[in-house]
């Protein structure tokens, strides 16, 4: 409703100012011929004042009298003739101006109703998550979704190439047991472009691995289904990446992808979040970084987010050839007290600044190493208390307190 009052407000004042424009027209306003009026009679004085001081002669003073009266006799006809009959008919004016508000008024309504979405109500924060919530139940299976994927060209392969993998489905479809078979069989059919074989026979594969199935296994799964659908992540698609990231929280492909699908069911601030993270996680090399940073940006403005995309670090940085052969020309003691000073330093750039939970895992198990589990306890619950609610940070803290016996 209050989208109508405004768009109709705005509407009522410029055709407001449209109908003054139209009703008041010229009605106020000089003719030209009482300014050459105005004009003419100050020559008329302009050749008396000559001729009373000799500059002109009587002739020519008659001459120019005449010629001046008439201009203004013109002068006047014209003048009596606008006021007569060229001023602006008040009636048609006015029903102009109303027709031109009734048109912009009616029309504005009327391609609004054509072309927007006047059913469409407000979406406060709870209604978008709700309305998101739906959208992902309703999502079309991945059969349909496949379905709706035209054919694919066929890829230029080579022939001994292409005959290869013919055999190989022969000898799968001769053997369903065949667990490598069908491993293989799904990697050369997404090679060759036919991903939904490749999702079949991986579907296969997972089925004969049962519980030995990993999260490599089953976010391979679900980027096939992915590629099958064309960009689509689908229900099922869904599930297996949920699978990897049960299996390995860090799973970079499969955040990925989870990010990918959160975006896709209108939840963009979720999907800033996973990708967000995933990018700060690293390791800077990983392939899947490269599309999660060419859409980082335009998904944290979706979010409403503001986000900067941090440079790309340098791969493989670390300490220099001169550190590593000075760290090796020092005594125990004097390596033992440069380890200390960086963990100190650690330590003190978390407690003050915050950190990574691989930074944290670090300092956990780099006190636990020096044989000091009180400050290791201690960085273990400022590490939680940091990362509360994130249950993929909390895991990689668990993790390394569990190595450096912490926990069980």
């Amino acid at each position: 409703m209050t989208f109508w009052i405004i768009v109709s407000l705005l509407a009522l004042a410029v055709a407001a100012l449209l109908v003054l424009a139209l009703l008041g027209g010229r009605t106020g306003a000089e003719p030209a011929a009482a300014y050459d009026l105005r004009v003419y009679r100050d020559q008329l004085k302009d050749v008396e004042r000559d001729l009373a001081r000799g500059v002109i002669g009587k002739a020519d003073a008659e001459r120019t009298r005449a010629e001046v009266s008439r201009r203004i006799l013109a002068a006047d006809a014209q003048m009596r003739a606008e006021h007569a009959g060229t001023g602006q008919p008040r009636r048609l004016s006015a029903a102009v101006a109303v027709a031109l508000a009734a048109v912009l008024l009616g029309g504005s309504a009327g391609i609004y109703l054509a072309l927007g979405a006047p059913e469409r109500r407000d979406l406060p924060l709870q209604l978008r998550k709700e309305l998101s919530e739906e959208l992902r139940r309703e999502r079309p299976a991945q059969d349909a979704a496949e379905a709706r994927i035209p054919a694919r060209p066929a890829p230029g392969i080579d022939a001994d190439y292409a005959a290869l993998v013919a055999q190989l489905r022969q000898k799968v479809a001769e053997r369903p047991d065949d667990l490598q078979g069908h491993i293989l069989l799904a990697r050369h059919e997404a090679n060759v472009g036919n991903f939904v074989a490749a999702r079949k026979a991986q579907e296969q594969a997972i089925g004969l691995m049962g519980e030995d199935a990993g999260a490599e296994d089953y976010a391979e799964l679900g980027e096939l289904m992915i590629l099958a659908s064309g960009g689509y992540v689908s229900p099922q698609a869904e599930q297996a990446l949920k699978r990897a990231l049960e299996r390995d929280p860090f799973n970079g492909p499969a955040r990925y992808y989870w990010g990918l699908m959160q975006a896709q069911i209108g939840r963009p601030d979720l999907a800033f979040d996973t990708w967000e993270r995933t990018l700060r996680r690293g390791p800077p090399e990983a392939p899947w970084l490269e599309p999660i940073r060419a859409q980082i940006e335009e998904m944290a403005w979706r979010a409403g987010v503001p986000y900067e995309l941090p440079e790309t670090p340098r791969v493989g940085a670390g300490p220099s050839r001169a550190d590593m052969q000075a760290a090796s020309e020092m005594s125990a003691p004097e390596r033992q007290a440069m380890i200390r000073g960086m963990v100190d330093q650690l330590a003190g750039r978390l407690a003050e600044d915050g950190g990574e939970a691989s930074e944290w895992a670090r300092l956990i198990s780099a006190l636990a190493v020096l044989g000091e589990e009180a400050r290791a306890r201690a960085a273990l619950e400022d590490a939680r208390a940091a990362h509360e609610g994130d249950a993929a940070a909390l895991a990689e803290i668990a993790a390394a307190a569990r190595g450096a016996g912490l926990i069980r």
